[in-house]
């Protein structure tokens, strides 16, 4: 019988998440599906319980829904728990409900370097720069500032320090949907940021470079690291979640990018 995945989102029609996982499922012989699943946040945990007797075994979560992806799972990692968000569901035998967080370990994974000890400022306060921050800290980087456009929302990342204005840093992390839906970088100021050794847009494009990754190039930062290196990593994560198998990440790469 086939084993099901899926994405669980409002909207979740933009996700390249089912090609990439399904390219992965078929480069490895291994008989599961995975589909889009839009579902309101009104019927979020009905559906979440009612997936497991339909055949799943996992899912993953996106906005609107990581914060109760955690709250009704029986079980979490400690990753999820101090993130405060799940974006990685798993359904075991016994009928609980696991819950993950591969945005940290996918993020620090595309980064491709070591972090311990180098500084880094994260621009954007909400649950996406709240699992950098972690990620960052977790992974021995020295300090980590945040940059909002509201500083309250930037105090509140715990183990971050809140800056008035972004500063240099070896590390720059856009976790902000800046570029998401255009090209104007105006709301980020990144006039006195100079060159990062390494910048990391999370938002992605299907072609072409985000604004900010075209930015970061034009300083001549030595490493641009943009979101579907992010979502590959993350996926791959969950992949291996699921499955118990390393996941092929050149063929997601490749599905995800158009070189497939």
């Amino acid at each position: 019988m086939t084993a099901l995945a899926g994405v669980l989102g409002f909207p979740v029609a933009h996700s390249r998440s089912p090609a990439m996982q399904n390219a992965a499922f078929r480069a490895l012989g291994l008989d599961w599906r995975y589909v889009k699943l839009p579902v309101p946040p009104e019927r979020f945990e009905e559906t979440v319980r009612a997936l497991p007797s339909s055949g799943y075994r996992g899912a993953n979560v996106t906005i609107p829904h990581k914060l109760a992806a955690l709250q009704l799972a029986d079980e979490a990692s400690d990753a999820a728990r101090a993130i405060g968000a799940a974006n990685t569901l798993t359904f075991t035998d016994d009928g609980a409900i696991r819950a993950d967080n591969t945005d940290a370990g996918g993020f620090i994974a595309a980064l491709g370097e070591p972090v311990r000890g180098r500084s880094a400022l994260v621009l954007g306060a909400g649950g996406a720069a709240r699992a950098v921050v972690w990620a960052l800290l977790d992974a021995g980087a020295g300090e980590v500032s945040v940059w909002n456009r509201t500083p309250a929302r930037a105090r509140e990342l715990e183990g971050a320090r809140a800056v008035e204005l972004p500063e240099p840093a070896a590390i720059v992390v856009n976790a902000t949907s800046v570029g998401l839906h255009d090209d104007d970088l105006s709301a980020l100021p990144l006039g006195a940021l100079g060159t990062p050794e390494i910048a990391c847009d999370l938002v992605y494009r299907p072609s072409g470079q985000t604004p900010f990754a075209a930015w970061a190039a034009g300083t001549g930062a030595a490493r641009v690291v943009d979101g579907l290196e992010v979502l590959v990593q993350q996926g791959a994560l969950s992949f291996r979640i699921w499955t118990g198998r390393e996941a092929p990440l050149d063929v997601m790469r490749g599905e995800i990018s158009g070189r497939a």
